[in-house]
Protein backbone atom coordinates (compact mmCIF):
# COMPACT_ATOMS: atom_id res chain seq x y z
CA UNK A 1 0.00 0.00 0.00
CA UNK A 2 2.82 2.55 0.70
CA UNK A 3 4.20 1.69 -2.34
CA UNK A 4 1.68 2.68 -4.55
CA UNK A 5 1.11 5.66 -2.27
CA UNK A 6 4.98 6.57 -3.09
CA UNK A 7 4.29 5.40 -6.85
CA UNK A 8 0.80 8.21 -7.21
CA UNK A 9 3.11 10.69 -5.17
CA UNK A 10 6.08 9.98 -7.60
CA UNK A 11 3.91 10.06 -10.75
CA UNK A 12 2.09 13.52 -9.64
CA UNK A 13 5.47 15.21 -9.26
CA UNK A 14 6.54 14.06 -12.60
CA UNK A 15 3.38 15.39 -14.14
CA UNK A 16 3.85 18.77 -12.32
CA UNK A 17 7.67 19.06 -13.54
CA UNK A 18 6.22 17.82 -17.20
CA UNK A 19 3.11 20.48 -17.37
CA UNK A 20 5.67 22.85 -16.25
CA UNK A 21 8.23 22.35 -18.95
CA UNK A 22 5.51 22.37 -21.56
CA UNK A 23 4.54 25.66 -20.55
CA UNK A 24 8.08 26.93 -20.64
CA UNK A 25 8.48 25.76 -23.89
CA UNK A 26 5.45 27.26 -25.07
CA UNK A 27 5.98 30.90 -23.14
CA UNK A 28 9.40 30.48 -25.33
CA UNK A 29 8.01 29.49 -28.52
CA UNK A 30 5.47 32.23 -28.02
CA UNK A 31 7.51 35.09 -26.84
CA UNK A 32 10.13 34.09 -30.77
CA UNK A 33 7.25 33.96 -32.45
CA UNK A 34 5.90 37.57 -31.17
CA UNK A 35 9.17 39.04 -31.38
CA UNK A 36 9.51 38.16 -34.81
CA UNK A 37 5.81 39.70 -35.53
CA UNK A 38 6.93 42.24 -34.23
CA UNK A 39 9.90 42.97 -36.25
CA UNK A 40 8.00 42.61 -39.29
CA UNK A 41 5.16 45.30 -38.09
CA UNK A 42 6.72 47.47 -36.69
CA UNK A 43 5.50 47.50 -33.63
CA UNK A 44 7.16 49.86 -30.96
CA UNK A 45 9.21 47.97 -28.02
CA UNK A 46 6.39 49.53 -25.55
CA UNK A 47 3.63 47.45 -27.34
CA UNK A 48 5.80 44.11 -27.70
CA UNK A 49 6.55 44.26 -24.01
CA UNK A 50 3.25 44.74 -23.30
CA UNK A 51 2.11 42.42 -25.46
CA UNK A 52 4.72 39.47 -24.10
CA UNK A 53 3.47 40.26 -20.93
CA UNK A 54 0.10 39.24 -21.75
CA UNK A 55 1.03 36.17 -23.07
CA UNK A 56 2.93 35.24 -20.14
CA UNK A 57 -0.14 35.50 -18.00
CA UNK A 58 -1.94 33.47 -20.55
CA UNK A 59 0.15 30.99 -20.10
CA UNK A 60 0.50 30.99 -16.89
CA UNK A 61 -3.04 30.47 -16.57
CA UNK A 62 -3.13 27.92 -19.22
CA UNK A 63 -0.42 26.23 -17.03
CA UNK A 64 -2.32 26.06 -13.94
CA UNK A 65 -5.14 24.71 -15.67
CA UNK A 66 -3.36 22.07 -16.78
CA UNK A 67 -1.86 21.42 -13.30
CA UNK A 68 -5.59 21.19 -11.88
CA UNK A 69 -6.74 18.71 -14.60
CA UNK A 70 -3.01 16.56 -13.94
CA UNK A 71 -4.26 16.89 -10.25
CA UNK A 72 -7.76 15.98 -10.89
CA UNK A 73 -6.78 13.31 -12.85
CA UNK A 74 -4.59 11.63 -9.71
CA UNK A 75 -6.81 12.42 -7.24
CA UNK A 76 -9.18 10.24 -9.73
CA UNK A 77 -7.24 7.58 -9.95
CA UNK A 78 -5.92 7.55 -6.22
CA UNK A 79 -10.44 7.56 -5.82
CA UNK A 80 -10.61 4.19 -8.29
CA UNK A 81 -8.10 2.44 -6.04
CA UNK A 82 -9.09 3.70 -2.68
CA UNK A 83 -6.09 5.59 -1.72
CA UNK A 84 -7.74 8.47 -1.82
CA UNK A 85 -8.28 10.91 1.15
CA UNK A 86 -11.33 10.56 3.18
CA UNK A 87 -13.20 13.44 4.10
CA UNK A 88 -15.23 13.86 7.20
Amino acid sequence: MASNQFNAGHTHGQTQAKTEEWVESAKSTANKAHDKACEATGKSHEQAQRSKDENATFFQQTGEQMANMAQGAIDGVKNTLGMGETKK
